[in-house]
């Protein structure tokens, strides 16, 4: 889904403040003795320890194509292994292979992200929602990526408030943007994941909170997905209300316009039967939940 990449784009300031704390010529203040302490109190923001690592760090920031970054981060990780850097450079790597719809990559270089950071949202959230995407019925590790991908989502959702790196000087209503669009699709993968296990209800709440949370930049796909968690429990009203908001925000002649049709006529079918006997009877609800029809 194409908001996966606002929350990175926040993110991604925090490489761009580093750039504002030295230059080519030394390394940032926090490199020098005793700097911390004539340093504004707030959060710790990742930095360079010499001269050396800052210019390595931008070499490898300034590749564009994804593979070279990828093999540059690589490097300077090999390089600076107790640098505070590695994993902005991992992190803006994913950030470049889910600009190509890359999962596989994506999950790679996240989990690179998540073994130096633990608790960064932003690689486990994407990582999550990567994996539960590109997973399909008949894989054979199919419960052990589901196994993983939960974990990582409820990890995103938990430090999602201490865990985001954004520097000083970032709007409050950016960071809050962010943070609702992390939690927002860590609820939905969830919700895809309970639907993919027949939990109907555990998927309702997980696609409702989803849902709930961009109210200001709705999501079709989730309201289709949150319609079938409900047209599954039977709750055709609330599945057609649903479904009418999914064609609603949905783009003209896209896929999830289609999807969203398609649902409709269903549950208006099914209700117009459970009023008149005559009515054609309608098709078998959906039993997984539809697929992202936009790059991640």
């Amino acid at each position: 889904m194409k908001r996966h990449h606002l929350f990175i784009a926040i993110f991604l300031t925090a490489v761009a403040a580093i750039a504002q704390t030295g230059t080519s010529q030394a390394p940032p203040p926090a490199a020098g003795p005793g700097t911390a302490a004539t340093q504004p109190a707030g959060p710790h923001q990742p930095q360079a320890k010499s001269k050396e690592e800052y210019d390595a760090f931008y070499a490898a920031k300034a590749k564009t194509d994804p593979a070279q970054a990828e093999a540059a981060a690589d490097e300077f990780a090999t390089k600076f292994p107790a640098s505070e850097l590695k994993e902005l450079l991992y992190v803006s790597v994913m950030n470049a292979y889910q600009q190509q719809n890359n999962s596989a990559k994506i999950i790679a270089m996240g989990r690179k992200a998540i073994a130096i950071t633990p608790t960064d949202p932003v690689p486990l959230v994407a990582v999550a929602a990567a994996m539960v995407m590109d997973t399909r019925e008949s894989d054979m590790d199919r419960d052990a990526r589901y196994t993983e991908a939960g974990k990582d989502a409820q990890a995103g959702l938990d430090n999602v408030d201490t865990g985001l790196q954004v520097p000083t000087g970032v709007p409050p209503e950016s960071i809050a943007a962010a943070k609702a669009n992390l939690r927002s699709i860590a609820y939905d993968t969830l919700g895809v994941i309970a639907m993919n296990k027949k939990d109907y209800a555990a998927a309702e709440q997980s696609f409702q909170k989803a849902a709930d949370l961009m109210k200001d930049q709705p999501d079709a796909v989730v309201y289709l997905r949150l319609s079938v968690a409900q047209d599954n429990q039977n709750k055709y009203p609330q599945a057609l209300d649903s479904a009418n908001k999914a064609a609603q925000y949905a783009p003209d002649e896209s896929a999830e316009k289609n999807l969203a049709k398609q649902q409709q006529d269903r549950l208006q079918k099914l209700l117009a039967d459970k009023s008149n006997t005559s009515a054609p009877a309608a098709t078998t609800a959906p039993t997984t939940p539809p697929p992202p029809t936009t790059p991640h």
